[in-house]
C-alpha cells in the first residue's frame, strides 16, 4: 500500500447485512490494521448503503432502444454520465493500493449483493475494455484480498471435501478481478463460522474468532508479501484463446481437454 505519502490507500469492501457479526469486526479490524500501517481507508459497507446489485437500463435515463449493459456503461463512462452510485464506487476503486473484500460463503459463492457490486462497478470503459484487460489490464499494479468465512468445517471445504473446495469456489470472482489486471492475493479462510454452537463449543468458537481479529492487523501490514493466486499469462494462449501445449494450468477452470 504505497502512494506519494508512504502509506497507500485501502478499500474495504464488506457485503454482510449485519455490521455485528464476525465478518463486520473483521472488515473493521482490516480497516485499524490498515490505518496502523498508514494508509488511507476507504469504505464500501454495501449493505449498509443500499446498494442496488442490479444492473439495467434504469440506471441510465434517456436511454432508448434494447439494453446492453457493455454498451450503456461504455457510453456512460465516455459521456461523464455514470449513474451515481456507481461513480462514487468506481472512484475508490481507482484510488485504491490494494482492495480488502469480506464476505461470507453463501450456497457457495459470494453474496449477491457483491456479485452485483462487480456487475455495475467494474464499468466497461472506465475500470476495463477490450483492449485494457488481463495482462494489459487497467487494475495492473493493484492488490485484491478476500477474507471469507464459511459455516463449514475446514476439513469439508479443502481438497476433497464434500463442500466443494472453498479456493476452488472463489475462482470466478478471483478471475474477474483478474481480467481487470488486479493481483489477488491467497484468500484469508476462516471456517466453522455459524451461530448455532452453544456452550462450551461456543465459547471455543468465540476464542478462536478473537484470534483472527488480533492477527488481522499484522497480516495487513504483510499483505505485500502474502503469496498471489496464480493465473495463465496472456501468453500462454493461442490465436483461438486456448491454452498452448506444454502452457502450465494453473487452475481445474482453464485446462486442456485432453
Amino acid at each position: 500500500m504505497q502512494d506519494d505519502s508512504g502509506g497507500g490507500t485501502c478499500l474495504i469492501v464488506l457485503a454482510h447485512p449485519e455490521a455485528r457479526s464476525f465478518c463486520g469486526a473483521w472488515a473493521e479490524a482490516s480497516a485499524a490494521g490498515a490505518e496502523a500501517a498508514g494508509a488511507r481507508v476507504l469504505w464500501s459497507d454495501l449493505c449498509a448503503m443500499g446498494f442496488d446489485p442490479v444492473e439495467g437500463q434504469g440506471h441510465y435515463p434517456g436511454l432508448e432502444g434494447r439494453f446492453d449493459p457493455l454498451k450503456a456503461q461504455g457510453a456512460a463512462a465516455e459521456k461523464g454520465r455514470m449513474p451515481a452510485d456507481v461513480a462514487a464506487e468506481v472512484e475508490k476503486i481507482e484510488a485504491a493500493d490494494v482492495i480488502v473484500f469480506h464476505f461470507p460463503l453463501w450456497w457457495f459463492g459470494p453474496p449477491a449483493i457483491l456479485k452485483g457490486w462487480l456487475d455495475r462497478c467494474l464499468v466497461h470503459g472506465r475500470i476495463h475494455d477490450v483492449d485494457h484487460r488481463f495482462d494489459a489490464g487497467r487494475m495492473r499494479g493493484k492488490r485484491a484480498l478476500f477474507c471469507v468465512s464459511t459455516g463449514a468445517k475446514a476439513s469439508e471445504s479443502g481438497p476433497g471435501g464434500k463442500e466443494g473446495e472453498t479456493r476452488l469456489l472463489l475462482w470466478p470472482l478471483a478471475y474477474t478481478l483478474r481480467y481487470c489486471g488486479f493481483d489477488v492475493a491467497e484468500p484469508l479462510l476462516v471456517h466453522g463460522v455459524h451461530g448455532y454452537f452453544t456452550g462450551a463449543e461456543e465459547a471455543a468458537l468465540e476464542e478462536r474468532l478473537s484470534g483472527v481479529l488480533a492477527a488481522q492487523a499484522g497480516m495487513i501490514a504483510g499483505l505485500s508479501g502474502r503469496a498471489l493466486m496464480s493465473f495463465n499469462a496472456d501468453a500462454d494462449f493461442d490465436d483461438e484463446g486456448r491454452l498452448k501445449p506444454g502452457a502450465p494450468s494453473h487452475s481445474p477452470f482453464i485446462r486442456r481437454a485432453d
